[in-house]
């Protein structure tokens, strides 16, 4: 128990990871039912850290968790980044359902909210479609969906919506490129929701309309309990680099050709 309590890993060194952790670790295999805070300033994260993981015995190993799920009884996990933190639970017996039965919540209803993150776990749409004479089937499963959250979300729309026509495309798509949440398939929708809403604004009032290419369509692959890489080149971000020089150079070409017939 004691080498599993020293190598349990908790602590996510950046929002990226610990998103990661939750959607493509934890969530997927059943971990639905969380509680979470944040650590007081004045309280030592690491002894917080070490209190939560020996009150739950959750430093066991991954067999040891197959015979208690085999026996009936819950798993637990515990995350943190930086004072905030969530443990995690399946179903099962467990006396972490007693003690936190005031906050406990489940992820397929109250999504985890976390850095402007909502984290659910909801049933698939549709899969896609096998025979174009059919309709797509309906997706029985639950899965693990990452949006940005609606307060956050509304605030980016505005923010957008206000510079929309103020800013060149050159700009608007470094604006768009910069945006901080990763591109899981929600947050893609709901980004293309966004330059959808600006193209529309741009061509009501004559101006060109923003390419879909400055968006980032791929996710960055972390470490999340390793000290934080910066963000590597991908062959997406060349072509929406090249994207945004082709879209330069025709503003120049089109206020050089304004400029002559001035004259």
């Amino acid at each position: 128990m004691s080498s599993y309590r020293d190598t349990y890993r908790c602590q996510a060194t950046s929002v990226e990871g610990f998103v990661q952790v939750l959607a493509c670790n934890l969530l997927p295999h059943g971990y639905w039912f969380y509680t979470c805070g944040i650590i007081p300033e004045g309280k030592d994260p690491l002894r917080v850290d070490q209190k939560l993981i020996e009150k739950y015995g959750i430093a066991i190993s991954r067999q040891g968790r197959v015979r208690r799920k085999h026996a009936g009884l819950a798993n637990i996990h515990y995350l943190r980044f930086e004072r905030f933190w969530v443990l995690l639970a399946t179903h099962g017996i467990h006396p972490f359902f007693e003690f936190e039965r005031t906050n406990l919540r489940d992820a397929r209803r109250i999504p985890i909210q976390f850095q402007g993150y909502s984290i659910s776990v909801k049933q698939g749409g549709y899969l896609r479609k096998r025979d174009p004479l059919r309709p797509a089937p309906k997706d029985t499963r639950l899965r693990v969906r990452v949006q940005i959250g609606r307060e956050t979300y509304r605030e980016m729309k505005a923010w957008f919506l206000e510079i929309a026509t103020r800013r060149s495309p050159v700009a608007l798509g470094r604006e768009l490129f910069k945006v901080a949440f990763e591109p899981y398939a929600p947050v893609r929708r709901q980004m293309l929701n966004i330059l959808r809403l600006v193209n529309r604004a741009r061509q009501a009032a004559g101006l060109p309309r923003v390419s879909p290419t400055v968006l980032r369509y791929r996710r960055q692959i972390v470490k999340p309990f390793e000290a934080e890489q910066p963000r590597r080149e991908l062959p997406a971000d060349r072509r929406r680099d090249a994207e945004l020089s082709k879209v330069a150079l025709a503003d120049v070409v089109d206020a050089q050709k304004r400029e002559e017939g001035k004259a």
